[in-house]
C-alpha cells in the first residue's frame, strides 16, 4: 500500500492547562474551582507510540494485506489490458499502410479512446484503493479510541497522549509508555471478538 497515504495522525493529542488561584470560601468561583479543578500532583498521565499501536494491530495487519493483496490484482488485470492495447497500436502500425485514410482515421480515433478508457480505468482503480485506505484508518481510529477510552477509566488515567515524531510532544518518561498494553488489549479484544477488560501496563518498552 501507498504508505504516505496511511500515516495519519491516529490520536489526537490531549493539552491540559493547569489554573491556579488564591481561594476565597466566600467567593462562588473559589468554590467552583475547588470542586472541579485537578492538582497536578493528582493527574495519571500514559502516552503510546501512535505508529506502533496502527502497525502491531491485528485488524490492521489483516485488512491492509487484502488492500496489498487487491492491490496486485488490479495491477495484474491493469497490465493485462496495457499489453492488449499495445498489441492493437503495434498491429495498426504494421498494417495501417493498408487502409485507406478514412479507414486510417477512424482507427486512431478508436485507439485514442482506448488508451483514454484505459487511463480513466486506471485512475478508478487508483480512487478504490484510496478509499479502502482511508475506510480502514477511520475504522482503526473508532476502534482504537473506543478502547483507549475504556482502557483510561480502567486504569485511572487522566490522560493518554498521542507520540508521533515531530508532533507536539518531544520528551515523555519511558515509565508512562503504555504502548505494549495497548496492543495487547486491542489485539485480545479483536481475536476473542468480545470486550475484555482492559490488560495491565507491562514493565516492558515498547518497540517503537
Amino acid at each position: 500500500m501507498k504508505r504516505a497515504l496511511f500515516i495519519v495522525g491516529l490520536l489526537s493529542l490531549t493539552s491540559v492547562f493547569f489554573y491556579s488561584c488564591n481561594q476565597n470560601p466566600s467567593t462562588e468561583s473559589a468554590s467552583a474551582t475547588t470542586e472541579t479543578g485537578v492538582a497536578s500532583g493528582d493527574l495519571k498521565v500514559a502516552f503510546v507510540y501512535t505508529d506502533s499501536v496502527i502497525n502491531k494491530y491485528d485488524l490492521f495487519k489483516k485488512k491492509s494485506e487484502e488492500i496489498t493483496e487487491k492491490g496486485r490484482k488490479f495491477e495484474g488485470d491493469l497490465q493485462s489490458r496495457a499489453r492488449g492495447f499495445e498489441q492493437e497500436v503495434a498491429t495498426f502500425q504494421q498494417t495501417g499502410g493498408n487502409m485507406t485514410p478514412n479507414q486510417q482515421r477512424a482507427k486512431q480515433e478508436e485507439l485514442m479512446q482506448k488508451e483514454q478508457n484505459l487511463m480513466t480505468y486506471r485512475n478508478n482503480l487508483m480512487q478504490e484503493l484510496s478509499a479502502d485506505e482511508a475506510t480502514l484508518y477511520n475504522e482503526v481510529y473508532d476502534q482504537v479510541q473506543t478502547y483507549l477510552n475504556e482502557y483510561a477509566k480502567e486504569q485511572g488515567y487522566d490522560v493518554i497522549l498521542s507520540y508521533t515524531r515531530g508532533g507536539a510532544m518531544w520528551y515523555a518518561s519511558e515509565a508512562m509508555d503504555i504502548t505494549t498494553a495497548v496492543v495487547e488489549g486491542l489485539n485480545k479484544k479483536y481475536n476473542q471478538g468480545s470486550t475484555p477488560a482492559p490488560a495491565a501496563k507491562s514493565d516492558s518498552t515498547a518497540t517503537k
